[in-house]
């Protein structure tokens, strides 16, 4: 199972001002395979809300369980990608993502490690660069290195901040559809999935809900009732995806308008 709660959740940035929270009593539950898009304008806290989901930052007030546990810093059941580039540079492409899994999935042997690298880099269109450091790739390369990594951990729970911002139309549209039916493989469940994104078709795409932020706070959840796959979606569908597309450019609008930016 990986059911994510957050319990009236309050986090302060060390240095800023009182009552200036990056997040201010956030109560959210996340079901075991629910898929979940958080967007919201820039410095809202979706990533201090992603990096509390994580581990690696605490909160300073209320909880954040998975399963009923309390969150006490990262481990192998969570897999996390960043906006920023966090693959090791003394490493090469493989052997970055043979390392994760290593990590997350212990006691297989070598020949399998190296075979469940290589079809995730296959995934990302990685492939041919697996003998290359990160330094001798483009930044969007390194993003489709890391998400390889993060998918070839097979962990039940997936973190995702902006994990496709610095691709290109095709590989992103791919992994959009990657990402929308992958299971768990040890398991065959829908894995658990929070993901940051600025851009609302994608939200609309992958989310079974959406989380709206405003700065410190969820404004708003929308419910996203359309079937999958949605790369295949029919002329019904499309017009429920325009009127969910609708909805959050409203949110949008109306959020810019309350706060003068």
């Amino acid at each position: 199972m990986a059911r994510i709660e957050l319990d009236h959740v309050s986090y302060s940035y060390a240095g800023s001002h009182d009552g200036d929270c990056a997040l201010r009593d956030i109560s959210l539950a996340i079901e075991d395979g629910e898929f979940v898009c958080v967007v919201g304008k820039s410095g809202c806290g979706k990533t201090t809300l992603l990096r509390l989901l994580a581990g690696l930052t605490f909160p300073d007030s209320g909880e954040v369980r998975i399963d009923g546990r309390p969150i006490s810093g990262p481990d192998t059941d969570r897999s996390i990608v960043f906006q920023n580039y966090t693959l090791f540079p003394w490493m090469s492409v493989r052997r970055n993502v043979e390392f994760g899994i290593r990590q997350a999935r212990r006691g297989l042997k070598h020949d399998q490690i190296h075979r469940i690298a290589d079809d995730f880099l296959e995934k990302v269109d990685m492939r041919k660069d697996a003998e290359k450091y990160p330094c001798q790739l483009s930044g969007g390369m390194q993003q489709r290195a890391a998400i390889a990594r993060a998918l070839a951990m097979d962990t039940d729970i997936l973190l995702m901040d902006e994990p496709f911002g610095a691709l290109d139309m095709r590989i992103r549209r791919e992994l959009q559809i990657l990402l929308e039916n992958l299971p768990s493989g040890e398991s065959g469940r829908r894995k658990t999935i929070v993901f940051v994104t600025h851009d609302i078709n994608e939200a609309v795409f992958l989310a079974d809900r959406i989380v709206y932020m405003t700065p410190g706070r969820i404004f708003r959840i929308l419910s996203v009732p359309l079937p999958r796959p949605r790369s295949a979606f029919n002329a019904a569908d499309a017009a429920r995806m325009r009127t969910l597309r609708r909805d959050l450019l409203d949110l949008f609008d109306m959020t810019y308008r309350r706060e003068g930016a």
